[in-house]
This record gives C-alpha cells, structure tokens and sequence, in this order.
C-alpha cells in the first residue's frame, strides 16, 4: 500500500495578484523538490490539476481561487519529511499570508494500492469522509497514523 494525499484551499486573492506571486513563482520549485524526495511516488501535473480545479461542474466545484495538490507516497514519513524537513516548509509556515485561517479542513490522507493514481473526484469524497466523520482508516490527517501501529498493507508505521 501507499499512501495518498490531497490538500486544497482558497486563496484569499487572484492568482495574479501580486501577494500571492511568491506562492506561485515556487510551485514548480517545491515540485521539483517533492520528486526528488525519498518516497514520492507520483503527483497530479499541474495542467490537469488545473483543469480539475476550474471545472465548474467538477469535484473541486471552478472556484478559480482554489489551490490544491494530490499526490502518493511510499508512506506517512516519507510525506511527513518533505513536508517538515525540505524547503515545502517555509511555505507551510507562510500559508496565512495566501490562505484564510478559518477555512478548516484543508488536508486528508488515506491508503491506496501500489500503482493507483487517485482520481480528484476519490480525493475530495475522502476529504468530505474525514469531514464527516473524523479520523478513520478511510480517511485521516497527521495526527491518526500515529496511533496505529501497521498500515492496511501490514507494514510497520514509523
């Protein structure tokens, strides 16, 4: 099994407004970073990420300031170590200055075959789940994996 993860936000202005650029200029440089990081495994590209995120009839519902990523990794620390121990994390700490604070629920993980490339339309029926009803083995945030001592695959959670 490996784990799967889907963020997703509204961004307090435009993509072209100018106190968002410095989110936008480091996309692909945060990208670059996530795929060369031990235990990444895939990521929905940016054309079609896109598309998802302005589709009005779609999941994610054309709201044309949503920002979202999903992605697959061989497991929660492999994914918790990029998040926490690369460069990804001064943006992290930087997420209010793009984001409203009281937006809520932003993130979700949940576990997936080897070889599965979650869809937008799983990742956001997740994130409604963990919505719903709090942590589960369906869908989960960072604090839930640490309680369990072996993912659905029988491995050993570190």
């Amino acid at each position: 099994m490996h784990l799967a993860e889907f963020n997703i936000g509204t961004l307090k202005y435009d993509w072209e407004d100018p106190r968002v650029a410095d989110f936008l200029n480091n996309l692909d440089r945060v990208y670059d970073i996530a795929r060369r990081s031990p235990g990444y495994v895939w990521h929905l590209e940016g054309e079609e990420m896109e598309a998802a995120q302005l589709d009005p009839h779609g999941p994610l519902g054309g709201n044309p300031r949503t920002a979202s990523t999903l992605s697959v990794w061989k497991d929660v620390e492999s994914l918790r170590n990029f998040t926490f121990s690369t460069v990804h994390k001064q943006f992290y700490d930087r997420k209010g200055e793009w984001y409203d604070p009281d937006q809520g629920l932003r993130f979700v993980m949940w576990w997936v075959p080897d070889g599965h490339k979650p869809t937008v339309k799983e990742a956001i029926d997740r994130f409604h789940h963990l919505e719903k009803h709090g942590n589960t083995d369906i869908a989960f945030g960072w604090d839930y994996p640490a309680h369990r001592s072996v993912d659905p695959g029988g491995r050993r959670l570190q």
